[in-house]
């Protein structure tokens, strides 16, 4: 999962960097996914230390939680956008949509790794 999660940080470092330059730099929102994915790179690069796995992992799927939350409205906007209401600022919805899409996907396989490692940890030994 560390290296899962440092891939994920890639791409939403590139993810805001083309939002920003392909929007003419208009606003630096735009860079909130280069920053989380920034995050995301320190934290899997932590994990790749197995003694502080589980707490980067964890603070790891919290950030993906809280990027998804915040994120959710514009993938609320994509439907919409969807069934014909366009929306003010699209690019910024595409990329709310992309960020909002991969922050479900990665809390969902960091909880499938979860549950995996807790019921490893609770088969017994083989000898």
């Amino acid at each position: 999962m560390a290296k899962l999660t440092i891939g994920v940080g890639a791409v939403l470092v590139l993810l805001g960097v083309v939002g920003y330059f392909g929007t003419g730099r208009q606003s630096w929102t735009a860079l909130i996914p280069a920053l989380f994915g920034i995050v995301f790179l320190v934290l899997g690069a932590v994990a790749l230390n197995p003694d502080r796995r589980k707490h980067a992992m964890h603070a790891a799927a919290a950030l993906g939680v809280l990027g998804f939350f915040g994120t959710i409205s514009g993938l609320i906007k994509a439907l919409k956008w969807m069934g014909g209401t366009e929306p003010a600022r699209p690019a910024a919805v595409i990329s709310q949509t992309i960020m909002a899409v991969m922050m479900l996907a990665f809390v969902a396989l960091c909880v499938r790794s979860f549950i995996a490692a807790r019921r490893a940890r609770a088969l017994p030994a083989q000898p």
